[in-house]
């Protein structure tokens, strides 16, 4: 049996050796089963794609796939699902947040054959900004509510797939990716195993608090059209209270002539409409976008080299 393991870096110069002798070693231990360990190098500026290149030159395991600039985690997972050739394939992050000793485990409840998935959670967030942690929950709470298609809390990208489910996801080939609802819309039977919250080995997160929250709206957007329904409520609901207050303010003059006065009122009234007429007009750009990126039908990436092709050239 064979065991691809995918491994998506962006800028893991310092991560990338101590990542891999722990990944190294806890392959060695899980005897009866090969492994190819795909490194997708994403467009990093930094020696990450050195460091890929050396470890390849000492182990026949790996294998990489360097882009021509960075085209986002989404793309390096399905580059590197692409490229897998095993049985189970497995994705990992490179700073050791995902504990690699889970791997012997997740293989082996694979193995059995009762599941097509075993996918790890974080049941805690200790470590991180209080902030960022609530609007964590917060995300998970209104996807969840907004779309059919359910995503675990806490649900990180490191688990194993059996070749079946790689197949499906690869079929979804949309440019804007978010990977924890492709995993999720496809189905198959999934086994989640739980772990307390690592702190990253080396280097610093590449996810600021703004590009997790552009990252959350890509996944709200890309998985529910409730923000639609909610838009055009919004615009019923204001032609209800528009026509319920010129009924009132037509019956208040009559009763009580030259009454109808309220400069600032009517400001604050205006303000308040073109406000929420704004962010109807927003949801429906967002959803816009993703359409117009969509049907241009640009590639998921582009590579600029690859362990594969140095291969041909020699042969």
């Amino acid at each position: 049996m064979l065991v691809s393991v995918v491994v998506p870096c962006y800028c893991e110069e310092l991560s990338l050796p101590l990542f891999y002798k722990e990944m190294a070693a806890v392959a060695d231990k899980i005897h009866g089963t090969g492994f190819e360990f795909i490194f997708i190098d994403d467009g990093s500026h930094d020696k990450t794609l050195e460091g890929i290149k050396t470890i390849a030159e000492k182990d026949r395991r790996v294998r990489y796939i360097s882009f021509s600039r960075n085209f986002g985690k989404e793309a390096a997972v399905y580059a590197g699902l692409e490229s897998s050739k095993g049985d189970f394939t497995a994705v990992i992050d490179a700073d050791l947040q995902d504990p690699p000793g889970l791997l012997a485990e997740m293989i082996d409840i694979l193995s059995q054959g009762e599941f097509d998935c075993v996918a790890t959670r974080r049941v805690s967030r200790s470590g991180e900004p209080p902030i960022r942690s609530l609007f964590a929950r917060c995300f998970y709470r209104i996807i969840n509510r907004l779309s059919k298609t359910e995503i675990v809390d806490g649900a990180r990208d490191f688990r194993i797939m059996t070749r079946k489910m790689v197949n499906a996801v690869l079929q979804m080939k949309e440019v804007n990716r978010f990977s924890k609802g492709l995993f999720s819309w496809v189905g198959f039977k999934t086994h989640w195993l739980s772990f307390e919250n690592i702190q990253r080995v080396a280097g610093e997160t590449k996810w600021s608090f703004w590009k997790l929250l552009i990252y959350s709206i890509e996944g709200i957007v890309g998985f529910s059209t409730a923000p639609l329904a909610v838009a055009s409520v919004a615009g019923v609901l204001f032609c209800v209270i528009s026509l319920v207050a010129i009924i009132a303010l037509a019956i208040r003059q009559i009763i009580w002539p030259y009454s109808q006065y309220g400069w600032t009122s009517t400001i604050c009234v205006v303000f308040l409409v073109s406000g929420i007429q704004l962010f109807c007009i927003g949801i429906l750009g967002q959803y816009l976008a993703k359409t117009y990126m969509e049907i241009k039908k640009r590639p998921i990436y582009i590579v600029k080299e690859s362990s594969d092709e140095k291969k041909e050239e020699n042969t």
